[in-house]
């Protein structure tokens, strides 16, 4: 299976990153004067079969887990040189625990679940687009934010997927210690296997706060992904209307 990635990190002003997006190359930013450069080299083959993978983490795992969260949390505060015994953080490690487990929920779900009983027969062949999903992910590097806007595009074969779900698939994607270009390569992905449609387009615009709170501390700064498949990827003409119609 054919698929792409393209990764720009933005300075305020620089490009328009939904045109770069689809140029089939890897594009170029400017952060603090240093030219900056990243293309997706995640397995294709892992990223495939992921899409059917079973949960790894249950509700009940939930209740198991967390007072060994909350441990490390408090162990963590210590470390940092606080007191985690004074009134204002006496339950914030039990706080911090049970919101990494709502941050990390996509760990709970399956996407076939997801998707079983909303795919219908349709006699419908032109592009649906449902654009501005809104996106919350952890860094898995740093364990901070990542936010953005998520835009997905399908050509049917004769099948259609509920508009919800593609949001749903975006939601347990993300909801995972996730990098940029392989949440992007997953959610195209998931939307191939579970369709078979002519193509798919998705384009992933995201703040990293890794890059913002830390590192290069670049307010402005954006980072852009986009896999495209089947047409998206081989007609030029198919790709720009998408990506037109994301821009509109």
């Amino acid at each position: 299976m054919e698929q792409r990635a393209v990764q720009t990190q933005y300075a305020a002003g620089h490009g328009d990153p939904k045109k770069d997006a689809g140029s089939g190359t890897t594009c170029t930013g400017e952060v603090n004067g240093e030219r900056t450069a990243a293309a997706a080299s995640s397995s294709s083959s892992a990223v495939t079969e992921g899409w059917r993978e079973e949960r790894t983490r249950s509700v009940e795992d939930n209740e198991m887990s967390r007072p060994g969260l909350a441990a490390a949390y408090r162990t963590i505060l210590s470390g940092l040189g606080e007191d985690p015994q004074r009134q204002g953080l006496l339950k914030t490690p039990l706080r911090a625990a049970t919101a990494m487990q709502f941050f990390t929920k996509g760990y709970q779900e399956k996407i076939i679940d997801v998707l079983n009983d909303a795919i219908f027969d349709e006699d419908h062949d032109e592009m649906v687009i449902v654009k501005d999903i809104d996106m919350f992910s952890m860094c898995e590097h740093h364990l901070v934010p990542i936010f953005g806007r998520v835009h997905i595009g399908y050509l049917p074969n004769k099948r259609v997927l509920g508009l919800s779900k593609l949001a749903r698939i975006v939601e347990i994607y993300s909801r995972r210690l996730q990098v940029q270009e392989r949440l992007t390569k997953q959610i195209a992905v998931a939307i191939t296997e579970a369709l078979k449609p002519a193509g798919v387009g998705v384009v992933i615009e995201a703040t990293h706060m890794c890059m913002v709170m830390r590192g290069v501390q670049k307010m402005n700064s954006k980072t852009v992904t986009s896999t495209m498949l089947g047409v998206f990827r081989e007609d030029a003409k198919t790709r720009d209307e998408f990506l037109t119609l994301i821009r509109s």
